[in-house]
């Protein structure tokens, strides 16, 4: 059984897209317990591991590429390769490309690989896209992917021009019409006053509605010092501020697992015990 795959792009850069598919992807992990993989392919701007504190991680996709070329990578080497902390529980994540220069070199061969091995390692993978099509990564895991994920805000600049030219344009070469992402709309990221909101925003990109995500402020603080794994794991708060996104997500992908995340810790430990017994 291959697990199942869920992109994430943003409608323009640098407003929150990786942010939004992390927690995202954390949050699905520690309530369901199921083994749950990140994927940054960003691969002009790699910066998970900078949120996660780590300046030189030990394997990133650029690391794993001759595997890919070679098609050697498999799913048992991809868990191995991928970082995990006692903070992250379930989630596994393969660090970005780092050496910028060579963002071209990837070839959809390679793309395909990483997807198929990412489908056998873990029962879901989550996987951060650039907000711009002009790279395989970005083409292959949209047209590889289950659910695919347009994140935007209610700025107009962030949704209007951008979307037309890749998604709607490129996005369409590739057989994905703009009826085949689903919005997540951020709010009060940018501190505007008024702005657009789902239905407008749904209207002009032709994409359907899923999620409206209001980021607690100070999850940003915790980017710059790349504390983002301490600030998730501190407090249910933290990581429940991504509900809005796993919730129907979840949903989508009908694991019964979702409804532990109703039970209270002891409940669980409780129902454990008893189901030891029998």
């Amino acid at each position: 059984m291959t697990g199942q795959l869920v992109a994430f792009a943003g409608s323009t850069p640098n407003i929150g897209t990786t942010l939004t598919a992390f927690g995202t992807a954390y949050r699905i992990a520690s309530v369901t317990g199921r083994k749950v993989g990140f994927l940054c392919l960003n691969l002009k701007s790699a910066k998970t591991h900078l949120y996660l504190g780590i300046d030189k991680p030990e394997v990133t996709l650029d690391g794993v590429r001759p595997e890919l070329r070679a098609g050697t990578l498999t799913g048992d080497k991809l868990r191995q390769y991928a970082f995990q902390s006692p903070r992250l529980g379930g989630l596994h994540v393969l660090f970005g490309n780092l050496a910028r220069e060579q963002a071209e070199y990837y070839e959809p061969a390679d793309m395909h690989r990483l997807l198929e091995a990412a489908r056998e390692a873990f029962d879901l993978t989550i996987v951060d896209v650039s907000a711009y099509w002009d790279n395989a990564a970005t083409v292959c895991a949209m047209r590889e992917a289950d659910e695919r994920f347009l994140v935007t805000t209610g700025n107009l600049s962030h949704f209007q021009e951008d979307v037309q030219r890749w998604t709607g344009q490129v996005g369409t070469m590739f057989g994905l019409t703009s009826e085949r992402f689903r919005l997540v709309l951020l709010q009060g990221t940018h501190r505007l006053t008024g702005g657009f909101g789902m239905k407008d925003i749904r209207k002009e990109t032709g994409c359907h509605s899923f999620a409206e995500l209001k980021l607690i402020e100070s999850v940003h603080l915790q980017l710059d010092s790349g504390r983002l794994d301490e600030w998730l794991a501190s407090e249910e708060k933290n990581a429940a501020s991504f509900d809005t996104v796993a919730n129907p997500l979840l949903a989508r992908l009908d694991w019964g697992e979702r409804l532990r995340q109703a039970e209270p810790p002891w409940l669980r430990r409780l129902l454990g015990h008893r189901r030891g017994q029998r």
